[in-house]
């Protein structure tokens, strides 16, 4: 299983490390257009509502043997619900939708939140095409006042041996500037044909579907590098264990040997006297 995962991450971790710069620059540009437009200009993605109800989307892995993978995040997404969205739970609205089975399992059993949906299945074809539509509904579901926030919880692929919990806002899309960054970095001017106003309208649902795009990436790079950590340490134990094994079982047969070579000696000395 570690050989298998070792191939199969080394896949994955190509398509993450060629989707990151992409998405990084494409939020940057979109940013610069943000900043750069009138406030009477802007997209029903990066305006806040006044809904008070939250939308978790909570990224694990189908299957298991990968150590605290799927454990670290559901943890998360639960700590994040009964603390940032303590209210939210108590008047029951906090929705969640699951992408991976481990995830599916636990919250379609939940009562303190209500599970909406499950997407184990995009793992099955895990390409744009198949994430954008449900990046759309999110978006189509925000825009139209259903949700006043939208987050994503998922581990971020470092490295093979390290992955790091992420929560990360979605919706609604707001720029640097609004989270204290210096504006400076967006001064950019920039001639635009058609227009910004008409390029950030389209900008901004690409931007959030290779956002999620990207999110899924990053936990399935995840998921086969924490199990070829896990089936790793599994084997390191497994020896270990084997050892100890050997040794108990050669003092055991050490004795018994010795108690038998006893008990003839005994026999031998009892039948000369």
């Amino acid at each position: 299983m570690k050989m298998v995962s070792a191939a199969k991450l080394r896949r994955a971790q190509d398509a993450i490390l060629q989707m990151r710069p992409y998405a990084q620059k494409l939020q940057e540009l979109l940013w610069n257009l943000s900043a750069a437009l009138e406030g009477d200009a802007s997209s029903p993605y990066a305006e806040t509502n006044s809904s008070n109800r939250v939308l978790l989307v909570v990224i694990t892995s189908n299957r298991g043997l990968c150590g605290a993978f799927n454990t670290n995040v559901i943890k998360a997404a639960n700590q994040q619900i009964r603390t940032v969205y303590a209210e939210q739970m108590k008047a029951g609205e906090v929705d969640v939708i699951t992408v991976g089975k481990k995830a599916s399992d636990i919250f379609r059993k939940a009562t303190h939140v209500k599970h909406i949906g499950r997407q184990d299945h995009l793992y099955d074809e895990l390409d744009f095409a198949h994430v954008a539509p449900l990046a759309e509904e999110i978006m189509k579901d925000y825009a139209a006042g259903k949700y006043g926030k939208v987050e994503l919880v998922y581990n971020q692929f470092r490295n093979a041996a390290s992955q790091v919990i992420q929560k990360e806002p979605f919706l609604p899309a707001t720029p640097p500037e609004a989270e204290g960054a210096s504006s400076e970095k967006f001064s950019i001017d920039y001639i635009f044909e058609p227009g910004k106003e008409e390029i950030v309208r389209d900008l901004i649902p690409k931007s959030l579907k290779t956002q999620l795009y990207k999110a899924l990436l990053d936990s399935h790079a995840a998921e086969h590098g924490a199990r070829m950590t896990a089936m790793h340490k599994a084997t390191d134990n497994a020896k270990e264990l084997l050892k100890e094994l050997k040794l108990t079982y050669n003092k055991a047969r050490q004795a018994a040997i010795t108690t038998e070579i006893l008990e003839i000696v005994g026999g031998a000395e009892a039948l000369n006297n």
